[in-house]
């Protein structure tokens, strides 16, 4: 009868153990998840937060960029001298390099007010791949144009306020002050829209790295 008892008891002690140990052994499993969902938080307010960077800067490119082709386009001196059959007069359409100036600033700022639209979508779907694989793209295009356009203008005006002894051009910024400085202006306006370009595109394509490294994680 004790050899039975015995046995019994013997039996029951290991089942207990083994309850014990399937609780302790379930117990790490909510903070495993918990630091997961704390991870994803952390990662979706870091490409808002660059999300919201590139709205900053895009409006701030358009800016400049509308403030460089309008400058441009209303530059115009004319020289209180002149003849009966000869009136000194400077206006930007003179030079087909400034023509150029103004569309390409034109069309870089009209390109950056229209891509607003996908901006604000980056900030409200962080996780959204397209909409930011598409501006990366199109901001590319638009910094190569804007810089064209600036670095041409840029060779010009220095020449205007130069000069080139071997290709006989004379530094007409002596005579059109206001001109050249106007001018000058714009082009460094246009720089500024390139740098804010090129901000734009190394944010974008660091907040698509992390989204590619994210989705291929997950």
């Amino acid at each position: 009868m004790n050899s039975k008892q015995n046995n019994d008891e013997a039996v029951l002690i290991p089942k207990n153990k083994s309850k014990g140990k399937a609780v302790v052994d379930a117990s790490p499993a909510p903070a495993a998840v918990g630091t997961t969902k704390a991870t994803l938080v952390r990662r979706v307010g870091w490409k808002k937060g660059a999300a919201i960077v590139d709205f900053v800067l895009r409006l701030s490119a358009a800016a400049a960029a509308f403030a460089a082709a309008a400058a441009v386009g209303q530059a115009e001196e004319v020289l209180p001298f002149f003849t009966q059959f000869l009136q000194f007069h400077a206006q930007y359409d003179d030079l087909p390099t400034l023509a150029f100036f103004v569309i390409a600033n034109a069309a870089v700022g009209g390109y950056l007010v229209l891509s607003l639209p996908f901006s604000i979508t980056c900030i409200v779907r962080p996780h959204k791949v397209g909409p930011r694989l598409l501006l990366i793209i199109l901001d590319s295009v638009m910094t190569a144009l804007i810089i064209s356009a600036a670095a041409s203008a840029g060779a010009i005006m220095y020449l205007a306020h130069n000069g080139s002894v071997d290709a006989n051009w004379i530094a007409i910024c002596q005579q059109y002050t206001n001109f050249c400085q106007q001018i000058t202006g714009a082009v460094v306006a246009s720089f500024v829209a390139a740098v804010f370009l090129i901000t734009m595109v190394a944010v974008s394509a660091f907040a698509l790295k992390r989204t590619t490294t994210t989705t291929t994680t997950h």
